[in-house]
Formats: C-alpha cells, sequence, structure tokens
C-alpha cells in the first residue's frame, strides 16, 4: 500500500513568545493535515511566517510596528510563499520512504504533475536527491539517486494521480483546521493569516 502525506520542514522554535509551539521538538518533517495536533498547528504556522519573514518584493504596505503583526506581515502580505517540505512517499509494505530533499518546497509541487502528465519527470531536491521518472505507465521514485543499487518505489500513474488529489485534500484540511486555530490564537489576524496560508498551501486550481 502506498501513502502520500504532505511535509513541511520545521525547527525549534525557541524563544519564540507570541503563542504556544512544541519548543522541545528538533529539525525534521511535520505532516500537514487534517489530523495535525493544536502545538503542531502552531510550530507549523510559526516555521511558515520565519521562512517568509523579509518584506514582500512587491506591495505589502509599511511593516506593523507591533510584535505580533511585524511577525506575521512577510506571511501575510507576500504574494509567492515558501514552504520547505513537499510531498513524502511511503511503501507501506517495504517500509521504503521517498522524502523531499533541500531546496524544495510545497510551493514546487505541480513537479508531481509534470511526472503524471507532463515531460514525465520531476525535480524533488537534494541530499537526498530525491528523483521521479514516468516509464510508460509505471512511475518509479527514487528516494536517494546518488546511492547506487538503492531502493525504488514504483506504482501506476493512475494511482500516483490519486495519491497527489488525497495529499492536495490534506492541505485544505490543513488550512481550515489552521484557520481555526489562528481565530482562537491570533483574531486579529485570523483573516489575513489564513488566506495567507490558503495562498501557500491550498490555492484553487492553476491559481
Amino acid at each position: 500500500m502506498m501513502r502520500m502525506q504532505p511535509v513541511l520542514e520545521v525547527g525549534s522554535p525557541a524563544d519564540f513568545a507570541l503563542w504556544p509551539t512544541d519548543t522541545g521538538r528538533s529539525y525534521g518533517l511535520l505532516v500537514l493535515d487534517g489530523r495535525t495536533g493544536p502545538l503542531d498547528v502552531a510550530t507549523a504556522v510559526w516555521q511558515l511566517a520565519d521562512d517568509n519573514g523579509g518584506d514582500p518584493e512587491e506591495g505589502g504596505g509599511p511593516r506593523p510596528q507591533d510584535p505580533l503583526g511585524d511577525f506575521l506581515h512577510g506571511l501575510s502580505a507576500g504574494s509567492y510563499l515558501l514552504a520547505p517540505g513537499g510531498f513524502r512517499v511511503t511503501d507501506t509494505a517495504t517500509g521504503t520512504v521517498f522524502d523531499p530533499g533541500c531546496c524544495t518546497g510545497l510551493e514546487d509541487r505541480h513537479e508531481w504533475l509534470d511526472v503524471t502528465d507532463g515531460p514525465g519527470e520531476g525535480w524533488f531536491g537534494h541530499d537526498p536527491d530525491a528523483r521521479a521518472e514516468r516509464v510508460g505507465p509505471i512511475v518509479r521514485l527514487t528516494p536517494d539517486a546518488s546511492v547506487e543499487g538503492g531502493p525504488v518505489i514504483e506504482l501506476p500513474v493512475d494511482e500516483l494521480r490519486r495519491l497527489v488529489a488525497g495529499a492536495e485534500q490534506d492541505l485544505r484540511d490543513f488550512v481550515r483546521l489552521a484557520g481555526s486555530w489562528a481565530r482562537r490564537q491570533v483574531p486579529g489576524h485570523a483573516e489575513a493569516l489564513t488566506a495567507a496560508l490558503t495562498r501557500a498551501l491550498a490555492p484553487e486550481p492553476g491559481a
């Protein structure tokens, strides 16, 4: 059985005090879906705001003077948002895991459509050198192409399309969950924050 999950690279929000987060976690990949726990939602929002903390390239207006508004400004006002991570694929029968590598993000997940319905291959980062290639009706996922003879995952193209659709639904479910969290935790910024999370993680098809 194959499973695909959206994951976000997160670290430890040490010395962050604007809302409660999981300060005890170490760097790793956090699954985003409708079952993500409250502290993990809070940590994911912190990470996304931190990753997009600079001034937006276009517009955005002046930075707010209050600490919370200032911290959320880049995420709330930015049009192109980064979300380091991607889609993780797990072959539950063998335990083989295909994780996104460095320097790729959920904003790049259109690469999966290149695999299923485009040129037939996509780029999914490095360290590990994660590669996907369509060979006829089959897609071959190589978790780390730098390892000769390493494990691979093979699955039908149609199954991969189904998995991608499910992972996209997981992101929409996470955004709804995060919107509820924002209304409780940062009510004055909830509308703008939810809109930003939608742009980053769950845009309309073709957007």
